[in-house]
């Protein structure tokens, strides 16, 4: 959790120039770029400029601090002044498609589930099939479980399930859980680029009769397995571009939300059961725990689950007031889950404002907002 300070705001634009001025030779030399520094020399005048709680701060300093860095070689040709404004004014474009999108619903009546199950003995269906009944929807499972099932043939069973979903304008959750790598669901050797195959294939479809183009925003996609943020990364890339290939309009991608950072690992608990810690927080939070809400919404994953998982690899220290800040333990531990959201043509040109870019700069239709 972050302490806010009010340092002397010249000593910390100077600060902030610097560190903004060092990850644009970063970008250039592949030096690797710091959270923690970022943390340490912008965030105190960003947070205090922004009059955030220290929790709220805390769960959009990764994804400020990620989006600054995407664009550091521009932002460090702006004066001291200016960069503090933008990065203010980007803070507020992140709370901005929070509040935009919190309402979206992951588990809900009539939004039924499609899962894919890592073949590992303990981790059961009944994991989404429970979530599923208890809010009033259905679950189909996919999980290599049987001598007559192969992990090609329940790949490809799973990846026709996604191409229906995404030919279909009913809104419907897609949950991968098992072990992962940065460009493929590793359990079931689906390539990044393969599973956006068929969301596309399917979205090819519909939009025959939508002059709007591919429009993927009926779907949400949680994947808690290892790398998830930069699978969902890759998973976006390549259906911005599949969308070129093919010449076809992209209106919106689908809604991603990661069970870890970028470049973190995933942890389970493995016993009888095998439930990663991510999914496990879901269960605990929204099935355990009541009385239950009547829907899952993604302001309860980017909100409430992202502060119970703070928790892993980090120690609560607690004052008169309750808890103060948190101490860093075992930084493996961390995972510090992603909920990314699409975004459409007017937030992309507020965004170009906001960054100074010209009117025809290509961004990520994408955008990670802790």
């Amino acid at each position: 959790m972050i302490i806010l300070r009010r340092p002397a705001a010249t000593s910390v634009l100077r600060a902030l120039f610097c560190a903004l001025a060092s990850a644009a030779r970063a970008a250039d030399t592949g030096l690797p770029r710091s959270l923690d520094a970022f943390a340490r020399d912008c965030s105190p005048l960003v947070a205090a400029r922004l009059d955030a709680t220290p929790r709220h701060y805390r769960q959009i300093e990764p994804s400020l601090y990620h989006l600054a860095e995407a664009h550091a070689g521009q932002i460090a040709t702006l004066s001291r002044d200016e960069q503090a404004d933008v990065l203010v004014k980007l803070a507020r474009f992140i709370d901005e498609r929070r509040d935009a999108a919190g309402d979206v619903a992951v588990i809900a009546p009539d939004r039924p589930l499609i899962g894919l199950l890592d073949p590992d003995r303990g981790l059961d269906p009944k994991e989404i099939t429970a979530l599923a009944s208890a809010y009033g929807t259905t679950a189909t499972v996919f999980k290599k479980d049987g001598p007559d099932e192969t992990v090609p043939s329940v790949a490809a069973d799973f990846l026709s399930a996604v191409k229906e979903a995404a030919a279909t304008d009913a809104p419907s959750t897609i949950v991968v859980l098992g072990h992962g790598l940065p460009t493929e669901i590793q359990s079931y050797s689906i390539p990044s680029e393969r599973l956006a195959e068929s969301l596309l294939d399917g979205a090819a479809r519909r939009a025959a009769a939508n002059p709007t183009g591919i429009d993927l925003g009926h779907l949400v996609l949680v994947f808690d397995d290892c790398y998830s943020a930069d699978f969902s990364l890759n998973l976006a890339n390549a259906l911005e571009r599949g969308c070129r290939d093919r010449g076809l309009a992209l209106a919106s991608l689908p809604y991603l939300i990661a069970g870890t950072n970028r470049n973190c690992v995933g942890h389970a608990d493995v016993s009888e059961k095998f439930v990663p810690h991510f999914w496990r927080d879901v269960i605990e939070l929204f099935y355990v725990r009541r009385p239950r809400p009547g829907r899952i919404t993604l302001r309860d994953f980017f909100d409430k689950v992202d502060n119970m998982m703070y928790g892993y690899g980090r120690a609560a220290q607690v004052g008169r007031d309750g808890i103060v800040t948190y101490r860093l333990v075992d930084p493996e531990q961390c995972q510090d889950p992603v909920v990314f959201v699409p975004l459409d043509e007017a937030a992309i040109t507020k965004l170009r404002t906001i960054l100074g870019l010209p009117a025809d700069a290509r961004l990520p239709r994408i955008l990670d907002i802790g």
